[in-house]
């Protein structure tokens, strides 16, 4: 058995083929995308956080919204941009969100990636340490966010408090006990991969990664994932680990999905720069008729080694069609490769 879920970016745009034309089409249909998910049987929604663009940014809200109308379902981000945030603010935020889903929350975190405008994060008031770099303040700001998110007290009580405090010192409130044993790293690298478990992290890796030996993209994530699991029981963690990967899978069903979608049926690996200096490589799309994407499949050494697949969906096509995509692989590939 795998969990499966799907991976939203949010994308609006007043163009006549989008069914998202506004951010507030593309809220409320994640909201209904993630209730039908659920009514179906998948197992996770999951949204990307991207700042400065026409995309989904804040994600508590959505979040909670989800967690209210929703009552199974892993809710999920993929991933926050840690530079832009307040670590502190962030713990309140999510442990409000997480007590509302009732403890499904399943956060994916990171330093962050490119962004829309140049060294965003400092229009949200946010500098590095003298000695860092931008990555290394995402990484400190990680830390500090998973501290806090233990509800150990820190903070030294006001004498003449407006309200009675109890006694010794005082933590974020509200506290959601568990999260912080929820909280995953997206790496694009070996090393933060190996990182994210010292430090007790589940670990998300996307369909892109940095090139690191130039072999096919599904194995260098292979590889990836095992480093990471080594890393783990090293650091001797009193839980097990969970990994998930994405993928763009469209099974063909209907002439609608070959219209969409036939183009990309022998889709290969690219190369690109995400980073001025630093070579990645992105992970092919997968479509096909269900045969041929099981056989496909079942050979990405990636998605083996994972407990969880996330599965990209084209947000701007509409819930309906979006679950009918969903629906094609819980019914026609996912039981052909044992995890249904």
């Amino acid at each position: 058995m795998k969990k499966i879920g799907f991976l939203s970016f949010g994308h609006w745009s007043n163009h006549p083929a989008y069914k998202t034309r506004t951010a507030s089409d593309t809220l409320l249909q994640s909201i209904d995308l993630a209730v039908a998910a659920e009514e179906i049987g998948l197992d996770g929604a999951y949204f990307r956080v991207h700042h400065f663009a026409a995309q989904l940014a804040s994600p508590f809200p959505l979040l909670a919204a989800i967690g209210a109308k929703t009552s199974k379902i892993e809710i999920g981000t993929g991933v926050i941009d840690m530079r832009y945030e307040n670590p502190l603010y962030m713990v309140e935020d999510a442990g409000a969100a997480d007590l509302i889903s009732q403890g499904r929350l399943q956060l994916g975190i990171s330093r962050g990636s490119p962004e829309q405008v140049i060294d965003g994060w400092r229009y949200f008031g946010y500098e590095p340490a003298e000695g860092e770099t931008d990555a290394d303040m995402g990484r400190r700001k990680a830390l500090q966010f998973l501290d806090k998110l233990k509800g150990v007290g820190f903070a030294q009580p006001n004498p003449r408090p407006m309200f009675p405090n109890p006694p010794g010192l005082l933590r974020l409130e509200p506290h959601s006990e568990g999260l912080r044993d929820r909280i995953w790293w997206g790496a694009a690298s070996n090393a933060t991969a190996v990182w994210a478990a010292e430090n007790g992290m589940h670990l998300q890796s996307s369909t892109l990664k940095f090139d690191e030996g130039g072999k096919p993209f599904h194995i260098q994530q292979a590889e990836q994932i095992r480093l990471y699991k080594d890393a783990w029981k090293k650091a001797g963690h009193q839980r097990e680990s969970r990994v998930s990967v994405s993928r763009s899978i469209f099974p063909i069903i209907t002439q609608q999905d070959k219209y969409f979608f036939g183009q990309e049926a022998r889709g290969t690996d690219s190369i690109g720069y995400i980073e001025e200096d630093t070579r990645a490589i992105f992970g092919r799309s997968y479509a096909g008729e269900p045969e041929q994407l099981i056989r496909e499949l079942a050979q990405d050494e990636a998605i083996q080694e994972a407990d969880t697949l996330l599965l990209t969906i084209p947000n701007t096509l509409g819930v309906d069609y979006n679950i009918h995509i969903l629906s094609s692989f819980l019914k026609h590939v996912a039981p052909g490769l044992g995890w249904r």
